[in-house]
């Protein structure tokens, strides 16, 4: 049965099945049409299947014409019709996993994906899931689901774990270019989605085990979210010892070995490094073990939006300003720059503790011109126009996202008083005195 699925992939002929279909999941489509292979595309908002069928994108960094030409050759078709996961050869699964209330594992999304494949599941489907989660995640909870209907691992079907690794807005590297670690359960399991990833992606990268290839997407998060940490919170000290903490990192990054730059900000965004790493401080406590220098970093970033509040509190006062009844503007909503990607973005953060405290709070953003609802956020705002008389209505206007398309001269020479958390505003000419970094 292997030979048969490598067969039909390997030849172009079998379906591939994604499951998700967004900043992950449509992107990954579109390599798999360039590498020739037909996909059906699942998701359960009826709004994303509509706007597929009518050949329109919905995320920033793929043109519609892209998707309407997918579609139009007949290689694209998107549904919300999940009994139709027995059709696919291949399914590739790209949910969400985000966190609790209580900071634990939500896998609502994974184990309802699982059932409604369980239900359709038959001999000779390969599964792949693509959505990061703590190492176990495919064995101790998908296999199980799938297995409850009838069918065996590795003798009726194959099971992998390949971790997602999108950078929205990175030209350098792409979904094709990146490389694709894969785990599988089996061999067999692994040479099917060898064979699967080959056809889209330029280099694929097998591992031991799905637990390795759970694990390395954790590592790659936890890093960056560790580091990222580390100068937030020097940020937070060199500016008590009035050190400009961007000079001193780019001050570091001069030497040629043994340092790596990573930036402070208003907070972490994203569907990964807010959210990843304590998926394994969850998984540690299963083996009596804590992981504080993840939870610590946790601390320090999250931290992040309420120091950017009181830089601005205390701003404000020097001007004789309270922050409650103030004018504020936040220039940024996506997490990061040239996106409109806004999940887990710190500037939603700031905009709710700005409401808390009695501020009167607008943002502009060229990429999100309206939010809209997500699980923990519903701002209902939408994005103020830029001009000379805008900003200078406003008491201060924070820089959370750091866009191309912002005349930061502009900003700084209309506006009372800016808040720059990205060190945007560093190359301005005049106005210094109404910058303040946080």
């Amino acid at each position: 049965m292997i030979r048969d699925l490598l067969r039909k992939i390997k030849s172009r002929k079998a379906l591939v099945g994604v499951v998700g279909l967004g900043y992950v999941g449509l992107p990954l489509v579109r390599e798999f049409v360039r590498g020739g292979m037909r996909v059906l595309g699942f998701d359960i908002d009826p709004a994303k299947v509509a706007a597929v069928a009518a050949g329109r994108s919905y995320i920033g960094h793929i043109p519609s014409s892209v998707v309407k030409q997918m579609v139009a050759g007949k290689k694209f078709q998107a549904t919300d019709d999940f009994r139709r996961l027995s059709q696919p050869d291949v399914i590739l699964i790209c949910v969400p996993t985000p966190l609790t209330r209580h900071r634990q594992p939500d896998m609502t999304y994974i184990v309802n994906t699982a059932q409604a494949i369980a239900r359709r599941l038959r001999r000779g489907q390969l599964i792949v899931l693509e959505s990061t989660t703590y190492p176990g995640t495919t064995r101790e909870v998908m296999l199980p689901i799938l297995q409850s209907s009838g069918l065996k691992v590795g003798r009726d079907f194959y099971l992998a774990f390949s971790p997602e690794r999108e950078d929205p807005g990175r030209t350098d590297y792409t979904t094709k270019t990146i490389p694709k670690v894969v785990g599988g359960y089996d061999r067999d399991s692994l040479a099917a989605a060898v064979a699967c990833y080959e056809t889209a992606v330029d280099t694929v990268v097998p591992v031991s085990s799905c637990e390795a290839a759970e694990a390395a997407k954790i590592l790659e998060n936890t890093y960056r979210c560790v580091n990222i940490a580390l100068v937030n919170e020097l940020k937070v000290l060199f500016d008590r010892m009035g050190i400009d903490v961007w000079e001193v990192i780019h001050a570091a990054s001069t030497k040629p070995f043994g340092f790596k730059a990573f930036y402070p900000g208003p907070g972490l965004g994203g569907h990964c490094i807010p959210i990843d790493p304590f998926y394994l401080t969850w998984k540690a406590r299963q083996y009596s073990l804590s992981t504080r220098f993840i939870e610590l970093a946790g601390e320090v970033n999250t931290a992040m939006p309420q120091y950017v509040i009181a830089r601005l509190t205390d701003a404000l006062g020097e001007r004789g300003r309270a922050l409650k009844g103030a004018k504020v503007l936040v220039l940024g909503l996506a997490y990061k720059k040239d996106i409109d990607d806004v999940r887990e973005s710190p500037s939603l953060a700031l905009i709710e503790l700005l409401r808390s405290k009695g501020a009167k709070v607008d943002y502009n953003d060229p990429h999100v011109p309206r939010t809209h609802k997500m699980r923990e956020h519903n701002l209902k705002m939408a994005s103020k126009p830029l001009s000379a008389r805008m900003l200078a209505g406003y008491d201060a206007v924070i820089i959370s996202t750091d866009h191309s398309s912002y005349d930061y001269q502009f900003i700084v020479d209309h506006a009372k008083l800016v808040i720059d958390t990205r060190n945007a505003a560093h190359f301005v000419k005049g106005g210094k005195r109404r910058i303040v970094k946080a």
